[in-house]
Order: C-alpha cells, then sequence, then structure tokens
C-alpha cells in the first residue's frame, strides 16, 4: 500500500469513528513542508492544541558502515523538525491559550539500555537522546506561555517499520502494539505547562509513576 493510500485510509477510519481529520504530505526534514503542514491544520480546524512528534526516518547502521550522509539526513529529519515544528506551533497554541507538544522517544536515549540495544543503533540512540534534551530544554521556555512539552518512551512497539525490520516471523511477544500507547500519549495531549512539562515519562509507568 503506498503512503498515499495509508493516509487515505486513515483518514476515512477517523471519520468513520465520528472524528474529522485530514491528510497532508509533509517532508518533515523540509522548513517549508513543516510550515505548510500546520498552515493546513489551522486553516481546516481553526485552532491547533496538540503536537505530536513520532515520524522518524530509517536510521539503522553500524558506525563502521555509516556515513556522513546518513548522519546528517538522521539530524535533518528527527532532530532539526523538532525544532521547526515546536517554532511553527507555538503562535497557534498561544493564540488559544495553550497546548501541549508530545515528542515520541524510546528507551534507546538512555544511557543504562546501551547493553541492551542491538548492533546498529548508534544514530538512533542520538537522535532519541536529542529528542528528550530538547524537550526538557523547551520546557521553561515553553512554560510561560502556556505550552506543555514532554518526551513518551512506548517500550518495543510492533509496527510497519519494526516488521519490515525484523520479519513477521520474529518473536513478537512482550512487544507492545500502537494501540497500546494511545491512552498514555492521549494523557500527555491534554497536559498543560503547569501541571506537568518537561518530563520524560514511559508508557509502561502510565497509571503508576505518572498519570
Amino acid at each position: 500500500m503506498t503512503s498515499r493510500a495509508r493516509s487515505t485510509t486513515t483518514v476515512r477510519a477517523i471519520e468513520d469513528a465520528g472524528g474529522a481529520a485530514i491528510a497532508v504530505r509533509c517532508d518533515i526534514g523540509d522548513e517549508d513542508d513543516i510550515h505548510h503542514l500546520v498552515d493546513a491544520t489551522v486553516a481546516q480546524f481553526g485552532r491547533l492544541d496538540v503536537l505530536l512528534n513520532n515520524a522518524m526516518s530509517p536510521t539503522q547502521a553500524l558506525l563502521a558502515d555509516s556515513t556522513v550522509g546518513e548522519w546528517d539526513e538522521s539530524m535533518r529529519v528527527n532532530v532539526r523538525s523538532l525544532y521547526v515544528f515546536t517554532k511553527a506551533v507555538t503562535p497557534h497554541m498561544v493564540a488559544v491559550g495553550g497546548g501541549s507538544i508530545v515528542n515520541m522517544s524510546s528507551h534507546g536515549a538512555a544511557h543504562e539500555t546501551t547493553p541492551f540495544m542491538p548492533p546498529g543503533y548508534l544514530v538512533y540512540s542520538v537522535a532519541k537522546a536529542a529528542l528528550e534534551r530538547f524537550s526538557s530544554a523547551a520546557a521553561p521556555e515553553l512554560a510561560p506561555l502556556g505550552i506543555a512539552i514532554n518526551a513518551l518512551r512506548p517500550g518495543a512497539v510492533k509496527t510497519e517499520m519494526t516488521t519490515l525490520e525484523y520479519g513477521e516471523d520474529h518473536d513478537w511477544s512482550g512487544w507492545n502494539t500502537p494501540e497500546s500507547v494511545v491512552p498514555a500519549a492521549a494523557a500527555l495531549a491534554v497536559k498543560r505547562a503547569g501541571e506537568f512539562t518537561g518530563r520524560i515519562v514511559d508508557v509502561a509507568g502510565y497509571g503508576k509513576s505518572w498519570e
């Protein structure tokens, strides 16, 4: 299925469930595309309350086999996009009294998980670590504007990308589904800066160590 077909299917599923949605083509490493996406969203819905940064480019490569071009592309798509998106949505969130930014991270960002990471995830881990530091560093600046910004570690999730990487025959026991991440992400989406911001939280801790 093409990306256009997947987008159309997703929009239809949301509408069938009683929601409203639009699909906008966007290279999240391209500043103009990001601004186009934000403007199209506001034009369609009249406001912007939540940003969830979830998209990420493939980054699997051993240090010895990787190239500067691959490193730069990862930083362009996976790290610079956080900065551009945040700057783009901030005025719109301020206009409606605040909002929430949710950045999807990974346990790979943590130093203590290094012994458990499979080979080839150096660039991925660095990108996710940058995402978490961006979240915590931006929080004090966004808080006075009424905007919360937090990072969520979803655990191992069986997605289309991981299925392509590991194959359908991989032992998926213990892996989360995309649907299982939704409650925690939704909880963060309604947070406001005065109550919960600059946090790095885990899906497994939702309802236990945080809520």
